[in-house]
């Protein structure tokens, strides 16, 4: 019971790290975010690479949703320019798990110092690279304890029976992950999870895999909730984050072992091995629908736009 207390206790540390690190850097850009959106999303692919590069400076596919969704329902960005826009922020998230991969673990304590020291005495961008430097120390000092109690959890009646269920049934996987990065509107955390189990060796890659197709699916909650009230076109923008996941998630759950396979040849590394995963299956989707992205936005127009 305590290590479960333990293990519940660092997720949500690495809930509020990341928090923290979102906000630094969303401070650090001075706010200019929707202003560079506007500018840059009047092709597919220029809009495609920006929200790419937004959202892997901002660390949060989430964050750059909703200043999407809000610039839709203000009317300064049409419901076709939103999609090179979603098609990017999935690709730009992958980024922090590959850095998740790394072990700056003893950096934590340097960072968590810094930190302090730039964000009590300093001010306007120097006290915005406190937090993030705060928000840096959270992370890497989490997933280092997540493999270390990986091990322990495990071992308790119920994640052991879990597993058994998990490993056994792919789908099971997926559906957790789908509901796990919704209750938490995060899947970076649901797969940071997700990484210390398999560096620990507790469950297969092809279960990590299945959490990560299921959690890219769950985060789409922070977007519909946004789009609330937001009229047609914001509303419409929510579910095209929607669909793109959920289509892609049911096209690769079928060679779910083949792409567990080719991560296996590019690292032996198993947090690696996820991390290549995620790049690579969200690299694949978005490239996948940007040369047909008009099509894709009156297929979207055509399930839920007003009849």
């Amino acid at each position: 019971m305590l290590y479960l207390l333990s293990f519940l206790l660092l997720t949500v540390t690495f809930l509020f790290g990341i928090h923290r690190l979102r906000a630094g850097l969303f401070a650090l850009s001075g706010g200019h975010a929707g202003n560079a959106l506007k500018k840059l999303a009047g092709r597919p692919l220029s809009a495609m690479l920006f929200g790419m590069v937004l959202t892997a400076l901002l660390q949060s596919s989430s964050a750059v949703m909703v200043i999407t969704v809000g610039l839709v329902s203000a009317g300064m960005l049409t419901f076709s320019q939103s999609i090179g826009i979603i098609l990017g922020t999935n690709i730009g998230t992958t980024f922090t798990l590959e850095l998740l991969t790394f072990d700056f673990s003893s950096l934590s304590l340097p960072f968590l110092g810094a930190g302090a020291v730039f964000y009590f005495f300093g001010k306007g961008r120097v006290k915005s690279a406190g937090i993030i430097l705060f928000g840096l120390s959270l992370v890497f000092g989490v997933m280092r304890g997540f493999e270390e109690l990986a091990v322990p959890v495990s071992k308790t009646a119920f994640v052991q029976h879990l597993f058994t269920v998990l490993n056994t049934h792919l789908l099971s996987a997926f559906l957790l992950g789908i509901l796990l990065s919704a209750a938490i509107q995060s899947s970076t955390v649901t797969i940071g999870m997700a990484m210390g189990f398999l560096a620990a060796g507790v469950f297969p890659l092809e279960t990590g895999i299945s959490i990560m197709l299921g959690a890219n699916i769950g985060t789409c909650i922070t977007g519909l909730l946004a789009s609330i009230g937001a009229g047609e076109e914001a509303r419409l923008t929510a579910f095209t984050h929607v669909w793109l996941n959920a289509g892609g998630a049911l096209v690769f759950l079928p060679f779910l072992h083949v792409l567990a396979d080719t991560c296996r040849m590019l690292s032996a590394n198993p947090e690696q091995q996820l991390a290549h995963a995620s790049l690579l299956f969200n690299l694949l989707s978005s490239l996948a629908v940007l040369p047909f992205s008009e099509r894709f936005g009156r297929f979207i127009i055509a399930l839920h736009g007003k009849k």
